[in-house]
């Protein structure tokens, strides 16, 4: 029994630290936003790219990893992904052109696709019903950890040398991180002819047609951002992307191999989890890519102040979030997620009120909500999705909930300053001679999340009701 739980608690430091690590670039980058379109000599709405770069990138290859780490192996797909990001830090950070950053981007976004996709897997294959909720929250401790640690981390770096440490920072971590991996995940032998053999098969039409699709859709807000000159354009990229996406999962639902097993997207009570997920990260994803542009860009705030004060949100789901998985294993789930919701939508109301100086009595407040209203959903939600599916589908299942994820941080990133800068043509970096300009359009940024935030929490109240009408079908009973 103690080797066993040994071998567990190896397990969750490796998924841990990868988390840590895919966190920690990810929170460094969008603070070093600002200074990348100065560097690099690029526009406010340009450098928002090297953000959605990597995020559409993982977006569209999560579900095709996690169904590869079913067929094959989670351990062996996480572990090639962690190499793979390690290159992709590398090279972006020791990119000469922004181009050559976009690609370091990708490269880094493949990787952390596949360690996404069969993370949440890894710990099904390790872990009880009983447990997993408290497991995954020891990972989601890992994550808020990264999150923290990028604006403390990255600021501290652009202080006293380039940005670019700030990838370069994970290449040495990320090689002692993949060590620790081959040496508790053990990974079977696998020859290219079988690999080849299991995946000739696969529904590529489907991956392909997902793919296009997913990159219409967020070049639609490219044309979004450019004002009223690009909202025919911007239309056209959004309604046709949207539709060859949305059309990807009925082709692939039919296809001899989908991608997606039937009884995973047909599963409603699954789909549920999975749509209130992803609209909470869309909400979460506006917050951290305007919030570097209203204290650095607007009110002239130093990236290190900046970073300590946004860094705030990640430390309130760091102290919350122990407490959340032990609670979500022992009472009801969908409860949590109700409250949770709740919080979140208080916070974005908050920063829809936000002063046009620095008034912190009024800005914290929201940013400690926001991190509390994450904490308390995400656990239980997270537990209540990987307990709705058979384990042998725990890879797929543990994909397409990375990809509602992905999926709404890549929206809320795309179309939150997509919708902050239509509503500012020929603006190309934010300053402070913006002046109520920025804030009004900064505030309705604030109330469609406010908005967006109210849905989600009458999803998860529907669900919520409906599990003590029936309780026999409850997850967590």
């Amino acid at each position: 029994m103690a080797e066993s739980r040994g071998k567990n608690l190896s397990v969750i430091g490796v998924l841990g630290m990868f988390s840590f690590l895919t966190a920690l670039s990810g929170s460094s980058t969008s603070l070093a936003i600002p200074k990348i379109a100065v560097t690099m000599d690029v526009s406010s709405s340009a450098a928002t790219w090297v953000v959605q770069t990597g995020l559409i990138t993982t977006a569209i290859l999560l579900v095709m990893f996690g169904h590869l780490g079913d067929i094959l192996s989670k351990n062996c797909v996480f572990l090639a992904g962690g190499s793979i990001f390690v290159l992709g830090a590398a090279i972006t950070g020791l990119a000469p052109s922004f181009v050559i950053l976009l690609f370091g981007r990708v490269i880094e976004a493949i990787g952390s696709a596949m360690i996404m996709a069969n993370s949440m897997g890894i710990v099904t294959q390790y872990f009880p019903n009983d447990r997993r909720a408290e497991a995954l929250a020891m990972i989601s401790m890992f994550i808020s950890v990264g999150s923290i640690s990028g604006p403390g981390i990255g600021d501290f770096i652009m202080s006293i040398s380039s940005w670019r440490w700030i990838y370069l920072f994970n290449v040495p971590f990320g090689l002692f991180v993949l060590w620790l991996g081959f040496k508790f995940l053990p990974i079977p032998r696998e020859t290219w002819s079988n690999i080849l053999k299991v995946t000739k098969g696969a529904n590529w039409t489907g991956q392909n047609l997902f793919t296009i699709g997913i990159i219409l859709f967020f070049l639609s807000g490219t044309f979004f951002q450019s004002g009223r000159s690009g909202l025919l354009m911007g239309l056209g990229f959004f309604v046709v992307g949207g539709a060859i996406t949305i059309y990807s999962f009925f082709q692939d639902d039919k296809a001899n191999l989908p991608w997606i097993a039937p009884e995973v997207i047909r599963n409603w009570g699954f789909m549920t989890s999975i749509l209130a997920l992803m609209l909470v990260m869309l909400v979460n994803a506006i917050s951290n890519i305007l919030l570097p542009f209203y204290f650095q860009s607007f009110n002239g705030m130093t990236p290190f102040t900046s970073g300590l004060i946004i860094m705030l949100q990640s430390v309130a789901m760091l102290v919350t979030t122990p407490f959340t998985g032990f609670l979500a294993d022992r009472i009801n789930r969908e409860l949590m997620t109700v409250i949770g919701l709740a919080v979140l939508m208080i916070s974005q109301i908050g920063y829809a009120l936000f002063p046009e100086g620095l008034n912190m009595y009024r800005i914290i407040p929201a940013i400690l909500l926001n991190g509390i209203g994450m904490s308390i959903f995400l656990s239980p939600n997270n537990a209540l999705t990987m307990g709705m599916v058979d384990k042998k589908l725990a890879g797929v299942a543990g994909s397409f909930n990375s990809f509602a994820r992905t999926l709404g941080l890549t929206i809320g990133i795309s179309f939150g300053s997509a919708i902050l800068f239509f509503q500012l043509p020929g603006v190309g970096r934010i300053t402070s001679t913006l002046g109520n300009r920025f804030m009004q359009a900064f505030t309705n940024v604030f109330w469609v999340a406010t908005t967006v935030s109210a849905i989600a929490l009458v999803i998860v109240l529907v669900r919520y009701l409906s599990s003590k009408r029936h309780p026999e079908k409850a997850v967590n009973q």
